[in-house]
């Protein structure tokens, strides 16, 4: 027997005819046996998360501020939805309990975990299957990490072979029974983690979009769908700031070597996106699979000579980073170079001590500052031996007219990262994915 877990983000699960489609789509597969659901997200641009008004009532609680009106358009959401769907699960005193804990200063995580439970109480009643607290479920360890093989042996002892359960999103209990939730967006790791207790075929993670997109429509209106993309050629894209799911979602299910498949709400019929082991690359030789990037960083340019003959060197530098809490993205080095990529927001206003300290303890020749840069991240393992593929990438950036200022290729050759500025930044990504998928311009 095939067993798929199925999460559904906030949007798929914001309203009555949300959830009719949730339930359709799952009722259609018996062997979609895990369903995890996020909290009810935005009907609307203007609407409000249930999670961001659950983090309100806490911090009103905190600050003793009155939040009962804040609750009721928490309980307003939750009791709509059943009273339109004709569901029986006597919520209202479920939340009248709830609405007590938070007043009577539940803990934060107990606070924002109610967004899950509550909604995976209606949708278990709505699909007519069994609830199971992820309390029950998922188990932390005192470092406040997963323990795969307590949450294994609860799963077993918490649900039956065949049987189609809903398992809450988002958080889980430590050893002394306490509440603890993940990072936001963590209803994402929370299937992953059932998928690998569960020993699944397939994590289907359902959502408002129909999988990965080449490139940021935001720049290249029509980028072609990812049918296919590895865990590793993900983890490449989601540094440089593409965002489907949550990244620590791939842990668990890389391990066991178990699928991901982003697929649509409300396209259900659409393929979406694959995502698989890293043993199965399927970018075709000489080929791409994606391009992401960011904006807002400051180049480091380090010059001495004969920097490769003195020991300690790189050492010093990166002992300066770690004293002032300064993380850098890349660290692109020549003979005799070396420049520090950093994120704008790592240094705000310690740039000039930096400095002073690369100048006092390294001595370099030059240190140059340039900022405004961007960086672009060209990803594929079809790129890896293959000739041509740097040359097409510059050979598009020469033709638009965009200043390449760094250059960066990882020892695995399945990226390219190179820095511009940053007023070229959608320039270059739009250029470089026209020379790669020149039949959708």
């Amino acid at each position: 027997m095939t067993i798929k877990v199925a999460k559904f983000g906030g949007s798929s699960l914001s309203d009555t005819a949300q959830y009719e489609k949730v339930k359709s789509i799952i009722l259609s597969d018996p062997d979609r046996l895990f369903i995890v659901p996020s909290a009810p997200g935005k009907r609307h641009r203007e609407d409000i998360k249930i999670t961001d008004l659950l983090y309100l009532c806490h911090a009103q609680v905190s600050h003793r501020v009155p939040f009962s009106e804040i609750f009721r358009m928490i309980a307003d959401r939750y009791l709509q939805i059943e009273n339109s769907l004709s569901i029986n699960c006597q919520l209202e005193q479920v939340l009248e309990n709830t609405k007590h804990e938070i007043g009577s200063g539940a803990s934060l995580d107990y606070v924002v975990s109610r967004g899950e439970y509550l909604n995976g109480l209606l949708l278990s009643h709505y699909l007519g299957c069994r609830f199971v607290d992820a309390a029950d479920i998922i188990h932390f360890n005192q470092d406040g990490l997963v323990d795969p093989d307590a949450t294994r042996e609860a799963l077993e002892k918490f649900t039956s072979p065949g049987e189609r359960v809903v398992i809450p999103g988002f958080y889980g209990s430590l050893p002394d029974g306490s509440l603890k939730i993940f990072p936001r967006g963590g209803s994402d790791i929370t299937g992953a983690v059932v998928a690998r207790a569960a020993a699944a075929d397939i994590y289907e993670n359902w959502t408002d979009v129909s999988g990965f997109l080449v490139t940021d429509p935001g720049i290249v209106p029509a980028s072609k769908p990812i049918h296919t993309i590895t865990y590793r050629e993900l983890r490449e894209l989601s540094y440089m700031g593409a965002r489907v799911l949550h990244e620590e979602t791939i842990f668990p299910v890389l391990e066991s070597g178990i699928p991901i498949n982003i697929k649509n709400t409300n396209d259900p019929l659409n393929p979406g996106t694959m995502i698989v082991s890293y043993a199965d690359p399927v970018t075709p030789r000489g080929s791409i699979t994606g391009i992401a990037g960011r904006k807002d960083f400051t180049v480091i340019a380090i010059e001495k000579n004969l920097m490769k003959r003195e020991s300690g060197f790189v050492r010093r530098l990166l002992t300066i980073l770690e004293q002032l809490q300064i993380r850098f993205e890349h660290m692109p080095s020549g003979i005799d170079t070396l420049s520090l990529v950093i994120s704008n927001s790592e240094l705000n206003s310690k740039l000039d001590k930096l400095l002073e300290e690369i100048q006092h303890q390294c001595q370099p020749d030059l240190l140059e500052v340039y900022p405004n840069m961007a960086l672009v991240a060209t990803v594929g393992h079809g790129m890896a031996y293959t000739p041509g593929i740097s040359a097409r990438l510059f050979t598009a950036l020469y033709q638009s007219g965009v200043n390449v200022r760094m250059i960066d290729q990882g020892s695995s050759e399945i990226n390219i990262i190179v820095g511009v500025e940053n007023k070229d930044f959608e320039k270059a990504v739009a250029s470089i994915y026209h020379a790669f998928f020149p039949e959708t311009e």
